[in-house]
């Protein structure tokens, strides 16, 4: 067989729309295992939080990248790109379909059109909006980001100071807008990419997400949150779920406003991720 007719199925959508469980469906149907593209349940600390499949949903499908690196690890969108691509190498040695379940739209966009046009990390930059980060909040940044780049400021997560540090510096950098960089000659692969999104009305979405969060505080989010609390500084657990329990730990808030946050922060979330999909026209759309 020719690799052309080799096949990578994507399957994503926003957070609690219920990619898991058609995942595990469909990768059963097809007889394939499945790339969960999601940067943060590759973490292996971050479990409830993430809504990482259970070792039930796991039962039967192989896995791939569900918590397979550490929280303390530096890792990007790139190191994705790079480590998927290889194994997808060996999968398709096997299998003629491979099935990628997830919603971390840079990380689906490495795979299918490589990553390798931004320029590398300046890394003494980096260091200068770690500093400002510090000294002045990510307000300030984020207001940088939005003259400087109005499109990475409405697609990016601009709640995650990783994200806003990354996109000002090859913006600062380059003197290139850093949204520029993705609409570059995408790479081409050797394999067939089919992505189809799966979509439910917003009433309904926010309301599963709502009833999510209540069954990840009942499996013991709060516990989860506190372990690591005293790691709150690195990137990984800068994420919708943790942060808002680091606040209520810190005394911030009230535990009550903490768990509200957490809903309201995760519809943000959604509402970005489907924002970021809306200029993918190769994207199938259904709704369930």
């Amino acid at each position: 067989m020719s690799s052309m007719s080799k096949r990578l199925r994507i399957l994503l959508g926003p957070t609690g729309v219920g990619k898991t469980a058609m995942g595990v469906r469909l990768a059963k149907e097809m007889g394939c295992p499945v790339l969960s593209c999601d940067s943060r349940q590759i973490y292996r600390e971050l479990v409830i939080g993430t809504a990482a499949p259970s070792l039930e949903e796991q039962q039967g499908v192989p896995h791939y990248f569900i918590g397979s690196h550490s929280i303390h690890e530096y890792y990007t969108a790139g190191l994705y790109e790079l480590e998927a691509l290889a194994l997808l190498e060996k999968l398709f040695a096997v299998h003629d379909e491979v099935l990628m379940v997830g919603g971390s739209g840079l990380y689906i966009d490495a795979v299918c059109y490589g990553m390798d046009d931004f320029p590398p990390a300046d890394l003494a930059l980096r260091a200068q909006l770690t500093e400002r980060l510090v000294k002045e909040g990510i307000t300030s940044l984020r207001f940088e980001l939005k003259r400087l780049d109005l499109e990475s400021y409405q697609t990016i997560d601009i709640k995650n100071p990783q994200r806003v540090i990354r996109a000002l510096e090859v913006t600062l950098q380059t003197g290139r807008p850093f949204s520029s960089y993705k609409s570059l000659r995408p790479k081409e692969r050797p394999f067939e990419i089919i992505k189809e999104g799966i979509m439910r009305e917003r009433a309904e979405l926010y309301a599963r997400i709502d009833t999510r969060v209540e069954y990840m505080l009942e499996r013991g989010l709060i516990e989860e949150a506190r372990a690591l609390w005293p790691l709150k500084k690195l990137a990984a657990l800068c994420t919708v779920g943790y942060r808002e329990l680091f606040d209520f730990f810190d005394g911030k808030y009230t535990l009550e406003s903490a768990i509200l946050k957490i809903k309201q922060n995760t519809r943000h979330y959604a509402k970005r991720q489907c924002s970021y999909w809306r200029r993918d026209k190769s994207i199938k759309w259904i709704f369930i």
